[in-house]
């Protein structure tokens, strides 16, 4: 069992920066793929970036390339979603994952790959 708590979230302006935190606990947690994946009022949770176990593979939706960067710290217990360059479509739910597995290289960009999730935090990205 893998525990995620998300935190970081707010209302900021368009251009500004935000760092979101995702702390997680629990058994195989440090074995565990970790995504950041954001849901808007009246669409579908979709994947936003992605990191292997190892922390040494990521991936990002090609709307958030450039802006944001996905890590995780040297304990593997945090996962971290910097996102730079906000834009009003930014704002979401933003909902922190994990994907246990044996394999430390690989990634996961689907829903349906991951097994754990947070709650979820807000960001708002006012014009």
């Amino acid at each position: 069992q893998v525990q995620l708590a998300e935190s970081g979230g707010g209302l900021v302006q368009a251009g500004d920066s935000l760092s979101l935190s995702c702390a997680a606990s629990g058994r195989a947690n440090s074995n565990s793929a970790m995504g950041w994946f954001r849901q808007a009022p009246g669409k579908e949770r979709e994947f936003v970036a992605a990191v292997s176990s190892s922390g040494r593979n990521t991936f990002y939706v090609d709307s958030v390339k450039g802006r944001f960067i996905i890590s995780r710290d040297g304990a593997k217990s945090t996962v971290y979603l910097r996102m730079n360059s906000l834009k009003p479509e930014d704002t979401a739910r933003y909902y922190c994952a994990a994907r246990p597995g044996l394999n430390s290289a690989k990634y996961y960009t689907s829903k349906s790959d991951y097994i754990y999730w947070g709650q979820g935090t807000q960001v708002t990205v006012s014009t």
